[in-house]
């Protein structure tokens, strides 16, 4: 039997041992798409308990504890900290199976040094000691950055942002580690959703502009995805619940777009015709600027109404979608491919059922010259665990290269999920050690290595010309 959690952790061949720990482990992170807030790592804020940094705002967490029937006040609610810390730690030992279990004891071993698996029986000790830590002048947002060997984080942001927390970042030569804006316009492509209208008219604002037309408004895009490029961006991000491709011409989609601004009902039909040429559109300009699409494809959101009206979005009520994806992707993806103006992207799903579907996907766009120019994502929320990890490198690795893959990410708002990156690259080094040990491929450890690098960091940094 083997001790939990050791220094060979998911790793079960020789082979695999080998990768992880003379190579793997030792290559810096490319963090390049995360939630982190900006100012807080500009400020490099302080954090007051191991609750403030490790429960508030983790949904994944929140889930877990909601399942073993801990109440809202002690997830989101109103109880005090320790009481929010005791309820997790109480929660813990039962999420056998569950990937938060070896987050967390992850994020305990690396950050406080802690190698005791949490309970409700050692809580209150867990809890003094890691505050210890959090008190002491050397743990804040930045140390944590550099103590994961962090070189660059993509955060992720509004078009209408003013990116003032980047550029003090970018201007700051003590800190070793590249903060880049992403531009995610969601706000500007959803056209059925509620406050759209009231948000283009921040967007224009930004540009002293007011949006009355669709020419208008990519016009006003262009120019924030400009400003974005100036200041750092080399990626964008796409939270597209659900593909659509309904051809339609400028002049109807301005028609919509009026409709939605004086706040009329949209039918669906409409709501995909403006996604459509909107998505069109954005493509053409980060082709133009040559910065990479992502595509993050499959969420229903906010199924809990009752839970949404009273604590918002991104708070653990969201789950898996089932649509069609295969068709209205191509569609997307070989409209601007056919006028030569298809992006560097990269495409995840949040089913596992399309694993196969996106894995074939990405081999009809190759080409220009350009290594693993469409890219099939790491495992996305809820596939960042083990069996997800390893269903999309299988699925990678059988369809297209999973040699030029850019690897893992944390999509986290959390700067202690950086063992993300360690558990993806345990993985990671047992999936490829497992197929030199089954003599599916050659025990070449010195070129195996550098393919390992090069997925871990090389091919990231490579990719996003950071």
């Amino acid at each position: 039997m083997k001790k939990f959690m050791d220094k060979d952790f998911l790793l079960q061949t020789e082979t695999a041992k080998y990768l992880y720990h003379n190579h793997a482990s030792k290559m810096p992170i490319c963090d390049y798409h995360c939630h982190l807030n900006p100012q807080e790592i500009a400020e490099n804020k302080r954090y007051n308990n191991i609750t403030e940094i490790w429960l508030g705002g983790d949904h994944y967490k929140w889930r877990a504890m909601r399942s073993f029937g801990i109440d809202e006040e002690y997830i989101t609610g109103n109880a005090s900290d320790f009481e929010k810390f005791k309820a997790f730690a109480k929660a813990m030992p039962y999420l056998i199976g569950n990937p938060i279990y070896h987050w967390s004891h992850l994020e305990l071993k690396e950050y406080f040094g802690i190698e005791e698996t949490l309970s409700e029986k050692n809580a209150e000790e867990i809890w003094s000691r890691c505050n210890e830590i959090i008190q002491s002048p050397d743990f804040s947002a930045r140390t944590m950055i550099e103590k994961s060997n962090v070189k660059y984080i993509g955060t992720t942001d509004d078009p209408a942002d003013d990116l003032k927390w980047h550029i003090a970042i970018s201007k700051d030569e003590n800190f070793d580690c590249q903060v880049g804006p992403s531009f995610r316009p969601d706000k500007a492509v959803k056209i059925g959703n509620e406050g759209f209208a009231e948000y283009i008219k921040v967007l224009g604002a930004t540009e002293n502009t007011e949006i009355t037309s669709y020419k208008e408004l990519i016009d006003v895009l262009e120019k924030r995805v400009a400003f974005f490029v100036e200041n750092g961006c080399k990626i964008t991000d796409h939270g597209l619940d659900r593909i659509y491709f309904r051809a339609a011409t400028e002049e109807e989609v301005d028609v919509i777009l009026k409709k939605a601004l004086n706040g009329e009902t949209l039918s669906q039909e409409e709501i995909e015709k403006y996604s459509t040429l909107t998505m069109v559109n954005l493509g053409k300009m980060y082709h133009k600027h040559d910065i990479v699409m992502q595509l993050h494809i499959g969420a229903l959101r906010n199924n809990n109404t009752r839970m949404f009206k009273k604590l918002g979005a991104d708070v653990g009520f969201d789950s898996i979608d089932d649509a069609e994806v295969a068709m209205p992707l191509s569609r997307l993806l070989d409209s601007l491919a056919t006028e030569d103006m298809l992006p560097k992207t990269i495409l995840y799903c949040l089913n596992p059922k399309d694993n196969e579907v996106l894995g074939a996907m990405i081999g009809n766009f190759q080409g220009g010259g350009i290594a693993g120019k469409i890219q099939f994502g790491s495992g996305w929320w809820f596939n960042d665990q083990k069996d997800g990890m390893e269903r999309q490198m299988m699925a990678l690795s059988q369809l297209g290269l999973i040699s030029q893959f850019v690897g893992m990410l944390t999509d986290s708002r959390s700067f202690l999920s950086y063992t993300r990156h360690e558990y993806f690259r345990r993985i990671l080094c047992n999936y490829i050690g497992g197929l030199v040990e089954n003599g599916e491929y050659p025990a070449d450890m010195e070129f195996l290595g550098e393919i390992i690098e090069n997925i871990c960091y090389n091919n990231a940094v490579k990719y996003f010309n950071v």
